[in-house]
């Protein structure tokens, strides 16, 4: 007798399938279905019943129902209207609904409400961005769970001298506490994406480190545009040498202090490099305490990098 074929059961919430829901590739649309794995970031992130949760990218809600049984409340912004309205069927008449709030549109240009912890699958090609929106919001949050593609996750988790470290790394690192949790296997998602993914958590640091965040960014920017270049060199490039001058200029005029006829601005940036000893320093194997040193002692002589 030939092999009767067993009917392949589908984790996709029912009426998903039914309507026949075609998950969109340009908004990063890879539904988490393996209830183990969504387990695993609640419990990492420690979920209280007295917690408003934001989430990103909810999709069909596997891991927003899961939320809205143990916490008091979740914020899930979704950019696919579709996807929102079949969200707030799944909860539609259940004690669950009071308890969700939808933010219809894109979370990087979304105003966000309070909330003590994000939990989210996140849309792998806005995950910079999304980072520092979430880092760089008041009130601070208890801690984020999140999964990232592998490699950008690597990248966040990176310490100086390893391959993967970067700016993301070390501007991530200075607002946030930053752990690796779990590696996730692509065959826990529908539709399976390309990339193996990671789960990290974010913990952002309470006070937040007395720095201008504008300011630092400008630097690692300018540090890490050629990573494995001396600080001298990287500074010595024209295009780095016109902004500062024109910011150093600016500084002075606000203050109504006058500029040395013989000023030279290459000469004064190799100055405060030779002063910290640092001007044949690489990026790649400079940390935060670095970093910190470089900022205050240009900052010092009005050399500012917004």
């Amino acid at each position: 007798m030939p092999k009767v074929k067993t009917e392949k059961k589908s984790r996709i919430h029912n009426e998903v399938q039914k309507q026949g829901i075609v998950f969109n590739k340009d908004f990063g649309q890879h539904i988490l279905k393996n209830p183990l794995v969504i387990t695993s970031m609640l419990e990492k992130a420690a979920l209280r019943s007295t917690d408003t949760v934001l989430e990103i990218g909810p999709g069909t809600g596997n891991m927003t129902v899961r939320m809205l049984e143990r916490c008091k409340k979740v914020v899930a912004c979704e950019i696919d209207t579709r996807l929102a309205a079949e969200l707030q069927k799944r909860v539609q008449g259940t004690p669950m609904q009071p308890k969700l709030q939808m933010l219809i549109g894109d979370f990087l240009k979304a105003e966000l409400p309070f909330f003590d912890l994000c939990i989210a699958n996140v849309p792998y090609q806005i995950s910079s961005p999304l980072i520092f929106k979430l880092l760089l919001h008041r009130p601070l949050f208890r801690c984020a769970v999140l999964m990232f593609q592998r490699e950008f996750a690597q990248r966040l988790v990176a310490k100086p001298g390893d391959k993967l470290y970067c700016r993301l790394s070390i501007n991530t690192q200075l607002l946030a506490r930053v752990d690796m949790l779990m590696k996730v296997g692509k065959n826990n998602f529908k539709p399976p994406p390309k990339v193996e993914s990671s789960v990290v958590r974010l913990e952002p640091k309470n006070p937040p480190p007395p720095v201008n965040f504008t300011e630092w960014d400008g630097l690692t920017r300018i540090a890490f545009l050629r990573k494995n270049k001396t600080l001298a060199a990287a500074f010595k490039t024209n295009s780095v040498m016109e902004m500062l001058e024109k910011n150093y200029k600016l500084h002075l005029s606000l203050r109504n202090l006058p500029i040395d006829e013989n000023f030279n601005m290459q000469d004064k940036v190799i100055g405060i490099l030779q002063g910290l000893q640092m001007e044949n320093l690489r990026a790649r194997s400079m940390d935060l305490d670095d970093f910190m040193r470089l900022l205050l002692a240009f900052n010092s002589e009005g050399i500012h990098f917004n």
